[in-house]
């Protein structure tokens, strides 16, 4: 302790006293009086040795409590350690030990400094031994400190241990995100690398599974993916028959999926139909969009069999030239078009009439294994009515004109039925002017 004290002084000599002392005496020579007078008390003996102890018993009090504060006994709660098992992990399946405990360390604050910052805190429970059933198991910590007590919450866990057994499921596909696809990609060919899996666990979760799924995710999917593309790590977990996650174990539990991404499309002409009659006398003289074609996206089964797209116009009673902005109709299947509507110019001129003669009849909807003979001439041809402005008529020749029967549910037998007609230029109107004809269904 003596030898302390005079390290202590001899600190406070060189680092306390003999600055301090240094500036006072700076200070005093320009204070006059009063600065000689506090001169010489400071240089007496007395006086330093006054200065010495004071300032030593300061340091030894300061010194003192903070030892007091790290002998005093603390408590540390850490939270949420992870508990590693102990057990054969082939043969068994366990259920009831807690993931996470938490622990608390009981000891001198110098020593929970220490236990806190060690990096391991090993909490265990060992199930070495025990058979298929239920136990009662100690959870352990083990110990860094002889110092320092411990107590776990909780300490203690039921556990029930299941023989593994295993089966194999068949793996299905489930495509995630399919929406989040841009409407210009198709995937297809979607093969993953694994048609079954092998799922392990105790015998009353295997019983729970009815289907084991892949889940491929097609959110991060974009156009510049195109061709054939290649996800790593898709996940594979099995539910129930009301759509829960069973737990368990599943060989593998990560596929490969292999898929092509393709963007088909097709360039098709717009169609204006126009719907309903303009006022009595006009008639459509010029039919002009400010776009004529549309891209399609769809699948390629669908496209092939698209030649146009349709917009409806509506001229019922139209008596001037008019603009019309018209909503494109997306064919069914088709996934997006490159524009949605168009603007449709329609000029009016003054209607003339003109009649074709000599339009052969076409038969639609017949059922296989039938066939139609008319029973007359004009059952066979039959007349034609156009209207339109006569710039547009005088153009319009048999081949643009059709004439059919719709045969949908008639089978062999006589039959009359209506003509329908209509062409390929939507500016002219036609006319059914042989209303009905005569037919004869037959067995070939």
């Amino acid at each position: 302790m003596v030898k302390k004290m005079k390290l202590i002084f001899k600190f406070l000599d060189n680092f306390v006293i003999i600055p301090v002392g240094k500036m006072i005496l700076a200070v005093s020579g320009k204070a006059g009086y009063f600065g000689r007078f506090f001169e010489k008390w400071l240089t007496q003996k007395t006086t330093l040795l006054f200065l010495s102890l004071v300032l030593a018993i300061g340091f030894f009090v300061m010194i003192d409590q903070r030892l007091l504060v790290f002998t005093e006994s603390s408590a540390e709660i850490i939270s949420d350690l992870k508990v590693d098992v102990i057990y054969n992990e082939e043969a068994y399946v366990i259920e009831g030990i807690p993931e996470t405990v938490d622990l608390t360390l009981i000891g001198k604050r110098s020593d929970l400094i220490f236990a806190r910052q060690a990096s391991n805190h090993e909490v265990t429970v060992d199930l070495t031994g025990l058979s298929p059933g239920t136990h009662r198991v100690s959870i352990e910590y083990k110990q860094t400190l002889p110092s320092i007590s411990h107590s776990i919450n909780p300490a203690i866990a039921t556990v029930v241990i299941y023989p593994k057994l295993s089966e194999i499921k068949s793996l299905s596909v489930d495509v995630l995100n399919q929406d989040m696809l841009s409407e210009k990609l198709v995937i297809s060919n979607l093969q993953v690398s694994s048609d079954t899996v092998i799922i392990k666990g105790a015998e009353k979760d295997i019983a729970k599974v009815a289907v084991v799924k892949a889940l491929v995710d097609l959110d991060n999917l974009t156009s510049d993916d195109l061709g054939e593309v290649v996800l790593q790590n898709v996940p594979v977990i099995a539910y129930d028959s009301s759509g829960q996650i069973v737990e368990l174990e599943i060989e593998p539990n990560r596929v490969e999926a292999k898929m092509r991404v393709e963007s088909p499309s097709k360039e098709v002409p717009i169609r204006v139909r126009p719907v309903g009659d303009v006022e009595f006398g006009k008639a459509i003289a010029s039919i002009e969009l400010n776009e004529n074609y549309v891209e399609l996206y769809g699948t390629e089964d669908i496209l092939e069999n698209l030649n146009y797209v349709e917009a409806e116009v509506d001229v019922t009673d139209l008596d001037k030239d008019r603009e019309f902005r018209v909503d494109l109709r997306t064919p069914p299947g088709i996934r997006t078009m490159s524009i949605n509507n168009v603007v449709v110019n329609i000029t009016l001129g003054d209607a003339v009439e003109r009649e074709l003669t000599d339009v052969n009849i076409e038969y639609r909807n017949l059922e296989g294994g039938f066939s139609v003979q008319g029973l007359t001439e004009r059952d066979v041809r039959v007349i034609v009515g156009l209207q339109g402005v006569e710039s547009v008529v005088e153009n319009i020749d048999e081949d643009q004109v059709r004439a059919y029967l719709d045969l949908a549910g008639l089978g062999a037998g006589e039959h009359e039925v209506e003509v329908q007609v209509d062409g390929t230029d939507e500016r002219v109107k036609y006319i059914a002017k042989t209303r009905r004809v005569s037919i004869k269904i037959v067995e070939e």
